[in-house]
């Protein structure tokens, strides 16, 4: 049986959230495999909105199992809050959501550091949501970190957590002039929650390669967008995670070799959150349309997005690093009303002319974008359920886009709910047949 693994193309928020939640209907497991609570996905039910951080978005489907990987970042007390408003909603999760041993731990230290840092780095900042995650990975990679299973382990979660909080401690001090944690009180608030974890706990990666063994269908969840994976984004203003599907196998543990079909997501345009280069960015009246349209404001953070157009260059970079077999092309209802429409095709430096993404961080600053200008279209396409009820110049420039990055469109999202989707047809089957 499948395994389907799903990931943004563009800086996140693409909608991914809504494609996980209907493959999950004949998924039996979903498994995020990177990231914390400083993605969020947004699902629209039955005219209800529920956005999920840190559970799966296969919670809202309730014969799904929902595993959280060992390659992504746990906030307790975050989970413990979110898991507290799907019950409170009626989405029942215990025995259906399984949480790594594996996974690191972020604590409140975690946060007070990276909100201490992005404000001690002025102009220099990165944008970061403040949700502590890039100090758990540095720590991850500096082997000094805390994992779910740390917290099972009264005696040992002591040792460990009052040696890192002593350090940190004279971060927060010495470096930034904040308050310094309690350290005793963080051990027993540590010691609650690993007594409120345990039932959740597992080895993740061998209930998902014996799950595997016995043909059942998985759905392995990206989180955020490929353009701010740590080493194929805009780095520096990347996450700390690998968002591309090289991180599936790491985040999970099944093998790389496991993954028979993998699905990518983009916007029918672009947007970013926080700082870092955008080369097609619209900070005019073009780019408050679509972001008023597209009610384009952080699932997590509240933060306005930046708009702008499609950037056919980013996405089929993203796709070509991802090995996408089929993209389903997200929020395109949002451009109607435009009278024209516009998609970047390449960069322009002078007299230098850029058709592959650059990695220079001076380069990405400096480029325009070569825009193809497209008619726009006017009709409301939220009552269309076939690709041939779409007005023709919106066909037109799907179509355009599809060429462009040379990868499939399967599926158009039309509006917010997870009924409003397009199946297109004619490429199923040709897609279908990709062979990995």
């Amino acid at each position: 049986m499948p395994i389907i693994g799903v990931v943004g193309v563009q800086w996140g928020d693409e909608g991914k959230g809504k494609i996980i939640d209907m493959l999950a209907a004949d998924a039996d497991i979903v498994a995020r495999f990177a990231g914390g609570n400083n993605a969020g996905h947004t699902v629209v039910f039955e005219g209800k909105k529920f956005v999920l951080h840190l559970v799966p978005s296969g919670a809202l489907n309730p014969n799904t199992k929902n595993v959280i990987g060992n390659g992504v970042v746990v906030d307790p007390e975050h989970l413990f809050k979110e898991i507290r408003e799907l019950e409170s909603a009626g989405i029942e999760l215990r025995d259906r959501l399984f949480i790594s041993s594996r996974a690191h731990v972020i604590f409140p230290v975690h946060r007070e550091l990276d909100i201490s840092a992005e404000k001690w780095k002025g102009a220099g900042r990165l944008g970061t949501t403040g949700r502590g995650i890039g100090p758990t990975y540095a720590d991850k990679a500096a082997r000094t970190g805390l994992r779910i299973c740390d917290l099972l382990d009264r005696d040992h979660l002591a040792r460990r957590l009052r040696a890192l909080l002593t350090e940190k401690n004279e971060n927060l001090a010495r470096v930034y002039g904040r308050p310094v944690i309690d350290i005793e009180n963080a051990i027993d608030s540590a010691r609650e929650y690993g007594e409120k974890l345990k039932p959740f706990v597992h080895d993740t990666g061998a209930l998902l390669r014996a799950a595997n063994a016995r043909g059942e269908r998985i759905v392995l969840e990206g989180a955020q967008g490929a353009m701010l994976d740590l080493d194929h984004g805009t780095y520096p203003f990347v996450t700390s995670s690998s968002t591309c599907a090289g991180g599936f196998a790491a985040g999970t543990g099944l093998p790389p070799r496991a993954l028979t079909k993998l699905l990518g997501v983009a916007k029918a345009y672009s947007t970013r959150v926080g700082e870092g280069p955008f080369v097609t960015e619209q900070n005019n009246e073009t780019g408050a349309k679509i972001r008023e349209r597209g009610r384009e404001f952080g699932a997590t953070t509240g933060r306005p997005r930046r708009c702008g157009w499609f950037d056919a260059v980013a996405v089929r970079y993203a796709c070509e690093i991802s090995g996408v077999d089929e993209l389903s092309l997200m929020c395109l209802d949002v451009l109607s009303t435009f009278e024209k429409i516009n998609i970047c095709t390449g960069y322009r430096l002078g007299s230098q002319s850029y058709r592959e993404f650059p990695a220079a961080l001076a380069v990405l600053d400096g480029v325009e974008p070569v825009f193809e200008t497209m008619n726009g279209f006017d009709q409301d396409l939220r009552n269309c359920r076939k690709y041939e009820d779409l007005p023709k110049n919106a066909q037109t420039y799907v179509e355009a886009v599809e060429s462009m990055i040379k990868v499939p469109i399967v599926k158009i999202s039309i509006g917010p709910d997870r009924s409003e989707i397009i199946t297109r047809a004619e490429v199923v089957s040709r897609a279908g047949r990709t062979q990995r």
